[in-house]
């Protein structure tokens, strides 16, 4: 139990140690001198939210705070390990309002030892789950570095639920990894506004999840995000690929850029080149246009999903064209691919060109202006295509033949 008396008289004597006033205490941390007084005569303690900074103007950890004493110097510590226990509630504390979600099926919030989900769905009579994990790659170490913390959440959110959807699936919850070096309660709470977000937008709730800070494992400063989702789907509505057959039309649907893949390459082509960081592409810097968030694809599809002329889907992450849409043509039969009718973004020639990179580079490791495909019969294409015209640009890049390699390519990338 704490104790206020203890705890003021601790806040006193550090303060005038460090020869400072009520006032001048009050001034540092925003707030009025009466309740640092307040604090020192123990009638109140300080608010929960005030205790990081307070901690910091003191010179001492927030346990030592709430103990009302410093510990001693050769005694061990968890704080002293990195790890500060009474902040980290406090960051937890801020996490819960992003939480919140009027989804009837989330049973409970922040606080239990796991999430609980209702998946009653009588309107389905043999419902799949559908579950994934993902994290961004490489991607966050720049988004990081660059500021883009909210919008790593969503490249992050955005390809976990392109991945699930492919298979027919809507998204229902998702549970998120934040592994830190450090716990800084700015950051960790734009990572899960931003997730949260992202989750809303894609439809789906965010239910829980992990904050992990590992000041032994993970650098200061650094931030690793994985995410897991699941998804149902009625068994018999289950897209795979089987139901592929010659004569269908293979549809693209274009990405924004790079999505989340392929910066490992782009780091390196940065080390190399820093200066093209800040040159323009489309009237926008470099490091704007890779940093564009993961092109989300659930909203254009969920009116069309379930239709029997859809089948099948890949999402082009890593890999490219070939290394994904492989998984969904089945034995016998191929996807011929017209590699001039592919429109490739400004962003991709850019690289092209600054990297010396050849075509079949570009095409094993980015998606080259090809976000996500699908397969469909060829006397539905018009229809699917104007639907999918409605929230991105679709059009026709292949058919299903006869053959024995799933993925071929014919003619050559236009980077005109």
């Amino acid at each position: 139990m704490l104790d206020s008396v203890k705890i003021g008289g601790f806040i006193s004597g550090k303060r005038k140690e460090l020869g400072m006033t009520q006032q001048q205490l009050a001034d540092r941390l925003n707030i009025s001198f009466q309740a640092v007084s307040k604090w020192e005569n123990g009638s109140t303690f300080p608010n929960v939210e005030l205790l990081p900074e307070l901690s910091k103007v003191m010179e001492v950890t927030v346990d030592e705070l709430l103990a009302g004493c410093e510990k001693d110097g050769e005694e061990l510590s968890y704080s002293k390990a990195g790890v500060d226990i009474a902040y980290t509630d406090t960051i937890k504390k801020e996490m819960a309002k992003h939480l919140e979600t009027g989804d009837r099926r989330v049973l409970n919030g922040l606080g239990p030892f796991a999430s609980l989900y209702d998946i009653s769905f009588p309107e389905i009579k043999n419902p799949v789950l559908v579950l994934k994990s993902e994290e961004p790659g490489s991607k966050q170490k720049l988004a990081m570095e660059y500021g883009y913390t909210g919008s790593i959440c969503h490249d992050m959110i955005n390809h976990l639920v392109n991945d699930i959807v492919v298979m027919g699936a809507k998204p229902l919850a998702v549970l998120d990894t934040i592994v830190c070096g450090n716990a800084e309660k700015d950051t960790i709470g734009a990572l899960v506004k931003g997730v949260s977000e992202a989750c809303r937008e894609n439809e789906c709730s965010l239910v829980g999840g992990e904050t992990s800070v590992q000041p032994q494992v993970v650098e200061k400063g650094v931030y690793v995000l994985t995410s897991s989702i699941a998804g149902i789907v009625e068994k018999n509505r289950i897209i795979d690929g089987s139901a592929a057959g010659e004569g269908d039309v293979v549809l693209a649907l274009a990405s924004n850029g790079l999505h989340t893949n392929g910066y490992s390459l782009v780091r390196m082509l940065m080390d190399r080149m820093p200066e093209i960081k800040l040159e323009k592409v489309e009237g926008e810097t470099f490091i704007e246009q890779i940093m564009k968030p993961h092109t989300p694809y659930y909203k254009a599809l969920k009116g069309i999903l379930g239709k029997d002329c859809i089948h099948g889907m890949a999402h082009i992450t890593g890999g490219g064209i070939e290394g994904n849409l492989c998984r969904v043509i089945p034995d016998g039969l191929s996807a011929v691919i017209d590699l001039d009718k592919i429109k490739t973004l400004p962003v991709f020639r850019f690289i092209r060109q600054c990297g010396n990179i050849s075509d079949r580079e570009m095409l094993s490791t980015f998606n080259c202006g090809v976000g996500f495909i699908m397969v469909v019969q060829a006397e539905a294409a018009a229809q699917i295509a104007a639907h999918m015209n409605n929230y991105c640009e679709c059009y026709e890049i292949g058919r299903i033949r006869t053959g024995e390699q799933k993925v071929v390519m014919e003619h050559r990338l236009n980077w005109q």
